[in-house]
């Protein structure tokens, strides 16, 4: 068995979370879950996602649409910040190469 795996029952039983509401974010493909000897698995790599998808449900009522919608936002906004990071060193190499070193 490999050790990357969670079951979903005890998770949900130690969480205190409703199982249909990990089956939902799976629909919905938020998350996958892996099907062994017909039991449920979670991917431990899944679990920072897991644990934030269900703050924004339990503590902000987000609902299930809700949550794709905001974490497909964060997503874009992650890659625009990486983006602009890179940009930012592309410019400083730039003005270092042409105007000598520049300082900010």
């Amino acid at each position: 068995m490999e050790t990357d795996l969670i079951i979903v029952r005890e998770y949900c039983q130690k969480c205190h979370v409703d199982p249909s509401f990990i089956v939902s974010l799976e629909e919905d493909g938020l998350i996958d879950i892996r099907v062994v000897d017909g039991e449920r698995y979670l991917l431990e790599s899944q679990l920072q996602d897991l644990e934030r998808f269900i703050r924004w449900h339990e503590d902000l009522s987000v609902n299930i649409e809700g949550i794709g919608v905001i974490h497909e936002l964060m997503g874009r906004l992650h890659e625009m910040q990486h983006e602009l990071d890179q940009l930012r060193r592309e410019v400083r190499v730039f003005r270092s190469n042409h105007f000598g070193y520049w300082e900010e």
